[in-house]
């Protein structure tokens, strides 16, 4: 199953959590640049998120939603090694925040299971 349809599912109440993770792990997604050429996160409550797109036209919306014109750099990133490599070398925590501002927005938080242990906050 792609991805869209993983996370459909688990938003229906009718998928797995783990095979939703696992498709993510497989899938490259588009993270945007900031102006300094890192990647865009925010921060919410505490926490860091990376945004991560399936697609350009994903990602141009969220651009578009938050007063961007511009073409927006990006960056294209297997889920696996967002959730294994650079959320670890943030160093504080931090997640993923998929399609946010897109019809199936989905939320990959730093908790056991998603990312490595030494870096998960307790849920």
């Amino acid at each position: 199953m792609a991805l869209w349809d993983e996370v459909a599912a688990v938003r229906a109440g009718q998928g797995r959590s783990a095979a939703m993770i696992g498709e993510f792990r497989r899938t490259a997604v588009l993270v945007p640049l900031d102006d300094g050429g890192g990647l865009w996160t925010a921060g919410f409550e505490g926490m860091w998120w990376i945004h991560a797109f399936t697609d350009e036209p994903a990602l141009a919306r969220f651009a578009v939603a938050h007063g961007e014109r511009r073409d927006w750099e990006y960056r294209t990133v297997l889920g696996a090694r967002l959730l294994d490599a650079v959320v670890p070398g943030l160093g504080e925590p931090a997640g993923v925040a998929l399609d946010v501002g897109g019809e199936r927005p989905m939320l990959f938080p730093p908790v056991a299971g998603i990312v490595p242990d030494d870096v998960a906050v307790a849920p």
